[in-house]
């Protein structure tokens, strides 16, 4: 069992990741906050109702350079339940890096249904067991338009550093 922690601007959010179900994800999640790669990174889009998301933007809005794209997991049976965490990804399957999104509810409609391009869905690997109070309150912040970005909020939410705890 792995814990990953952010500590925010905000606060701290402490993610488990699940190895046994999606370990292609988890392992790479862990690897870039092993890594330090999510230290001054901000969580650059949030939707009320539905997401936060963060883990490759600067303040900026540069994104850092990545690691190469991993396989899609999300058939592994984890649902886009409230708390939990899904790789982010652009319209192709297999192209997540190092973005995440947290689901601010259940989210079903983002679950895997076929291996198609319209069922392949977003890939659940852990999910939020402390800091769930500070991912609320980021939903409640104002957001707006930034550099082509929408719902980014207005006031930077800033991964100061991460800590990673792994158990034996």
């Amino acid at each position: 069992m792995t814990q990953v922690t952010f500590h925010t601007t905000m606060g701290d959010i402490t993610i488990e990741v699940d190895h046994k179900k999606a370990p292609i994800s988890a392992a790479n999640f862990v690897q870039y906050a092993e890594d330090g790669f999510y230290n001054g990174t901000i969580f650059h889009r949030i939707i009320p109702s539905f997401v936060v998301q963060g883990g490759g933007l600067e303040a900026d809005m540069q994104q850092k350079e990545n690691r190469a794209p991993i396989e899609n997991e999300a058939d592994n049976g984890l649902k886009n339940l409230k708390g939990t965490l899904s790789m982010a990804r652009t319209m192709d399957p297999h192209s997540a890096t190092s973005q995440f999104f947290i689901n601010l509810k259940d989210n079903d409609f983002l679950d895997h249904t076929g291996k198609n391009m319209q069922g392949w869905g977003y890939a659940v690997f852990g999910c939020v067991v402390d800091g769930m109070n500070v991912v609320e309150a980021m939903a409640k912040v104002k957001t707006g338009s930034r550099q082509g970005h929408q719902d980014v909020p207005v006031e930077d939410i800033v991964v100061e550093k991460t800590s990673v705890k792994k158990a034996d």
